[in-house]
């Protein structure tokens, strides 16, 4: 027997509790932003977070409202997606604290910041990968905006490199689950994809 869920007949937090318990694991973009005039930097994780493009290479992250994530890209049209690590998430979750604009979570929560290469963003220090990016679309859907950004510059820490590709077994990716759950990386599985063969004529 199932439990059936209508969308219509809830209310839109209790169908959003519901989606986000069942859209699992998902990974959580920790997104660095400057205001316009350079005063002040936020950061802030964002879960609802993707690849949308590899050519060219194009990343996106959803702002449910207008964060000041959303608002900062919006005015200087850059970004920084910084990797989220097991290790991080005390700090992570400190950033998600609703400050005023005006008010540095880099500062509140005691991270350190590192110059980025081709954006104004600064980079999180301790984050193993960094994705600059500069805003290539936004488009509004319902309460949120998906905010599309094209990778311009990223980096790894070398340590994490195995056979020349990042390993997920070294970065400890840290996901978002349902209410105040969190995953971690668990087990890692390595199964190749099966190849189409062409059936063979008797």
């Amino acid at each position: 027997m199932r439990v059936e869920y209508d969308p219509e007949a809830m209310s839109k937090a209790a169908f959003y509790s519901f989606l986000t318990s069942v859209v699992v694991p998902r990974p959580i973009a920790w997104v660095s932003t400057i205001t316009s005039d350079g005063s002040t930097e936020n950061l802030a994780p964002h879960s609802f977070f993707s690849i949308a493009s590899t050519d060219p290479p194009i990343v996106q992250f959803t702002s449910i409202g207008r964060k000041d994530s959303l608002r900062n890209v919006e005015d200087t049209g850059e970004f920084v997606v910084n990797f989220s690590s097991e290790p991080l998430l005390e700090l992570i979750n400190a950033t998600a604290i609703d400050h005023p604009r005006s008010v540095s979570e880099f500062d509140t929560a005691g991270i350190q910041r590192e110059a980025s290469r081709c954006v104004r963003p600064p980079r999180v220090a301790i984050s193993h990968v960094v994705l600059e990016c500069r805003s290539h679309t936004t488009l509004r859907m319902g309460n949120s905006t998906l905010v599309f950004g094209r990778v311009v510059h990223a980096a790894v820490d070398e340590d994490c490199i195995v056979d020349e590709r990042p390993s997920s077994e070294l970065l400890r990716p840290l996901t978002k689950l349902g209410g105040d759950e969190w995953g971690t990386l668990g087990e890692v599985r390595h199964l190749s994809r099966i190849p189409y063969e062409e059936p063979t004529a008797n």
